[in-house]
């Protein structure tokens, strides 16, 4: 087999630092979500440590090789020790809720440990590995073929109709009690099914382009909207301890953003493979 063309290495280049940054900013949330969280909960387990640490290391490599800068195999590690972390976690937040009574009711999923943000980590993960290997000028991860963009397009939109589930059910929680509530189980699963579609087709298209850059303005305007509802709890600001744990979660918003920036990154792969 051929190597890569330079403008083929290049388009590669592009396309996984693109992805690496999209996941430092899903690292970034997972990284202040959980320090909160497991702050709420006293750290009453020591593995609760865990995550903080991953997270905090995958934002930390995603966005060097963002910057082009490459951390080698420590990298790599990295990105493995952020998908173990997070598949542990998700373990532990499904049993924390399966064993309470009920199991798997609403309440449960309310007030229980959340698994979505050890499911972002998990992506956080996966997304840094595949960012590692295109910015390398590599077309696979392990035996999955990733440089035409397709498989990583498909991921992606999986990640994003997860986010809004988790999205979905906060807000519903919430009695859907201002209108724009309803943006992030709207826009983002729209880009996440067009998105699907290119990905099954192997082609880009500006609608797709579309919906993931207002995918991506939405992770900004719900940190705005959050940051507002934090600021209408008693004392705003001023009681930010206790505010920032009872007011809407600050962090998650800023996944759909990461997310986006990954889904553009594999638009990018597409449309090149369309012109080969």
């Amino acid at each position: 087999m051929s190597s890569p063309t330079i403008e083929v290495r290049r388009t590669l280049n592009e396309a996984g630092r693109l992805i690496a940054g999209g996941a430092a900013i899903v690292a970034g949330s997972v990284l202040a979500d959980s320090a909160m969280e497991h702050y709420r909960g006293s750290f009453a387990n020591p593995a609760m440590l865990l995550p903080l640490a991953a997270s905090g290391l995958s934002l930390a490599i995603n966005g060097a090789e963002s910057s082009d800068i490459r951390p080698g195999e420590i990298g790599m590690a990295a990105h493995v020790g952020a998908i173990a972390v997070g598949s542990l976690g998700l373990g532990f937040h499904l049993y924390n809720i399966v064993k309470q009574p009920g199991r798997l009711m609403f309440t449960n999923l309310f007030y229980q440990a959340p698994i979505g943000a050890p499911a972002a980590l998990v992506l956080a993960g996966s997304l840094g590995s595949a960012g590692n290997r295109l910015a390398s000028g590599r077309t696979s991860l392990g035996p999955l073929g990733i440089g035409d963009g397709r498989l990583l397009a498909g991921y992606t939109a999986l990640g994003i109709l997860g986010t809004s589930g988790e999205a979905a059910l906060l807000h519903f929680r919430g009695a859907y009690h201002d209108p724009a509530m309803w943006l992030p189980v709207s826009i983002p699963p729209l880009a996440a099914l067009s998105l699907a579609r290119d990905a099954l087709t192997g082609r880009a298209s500006s609608v797709t382009t579309a919906l993931l850059a207002a995918t991506a303005a939405l992770g900004f305007v719900g940190a705005a909207f959050h940051a507002y509802g934090v600021q209408r709890n008693m004392g705003g600001w001023r009681n930010w301890r206790q505010n920032l744990l009872a007011g809407p979660p600050l962090p998650a918003p800023p996944s759909f953003t990461g997310l986006a920036i990954v889904g553009l990154g594999a638009l990018l792969l597409l449309r090149r493979m369309a012109r080969g």
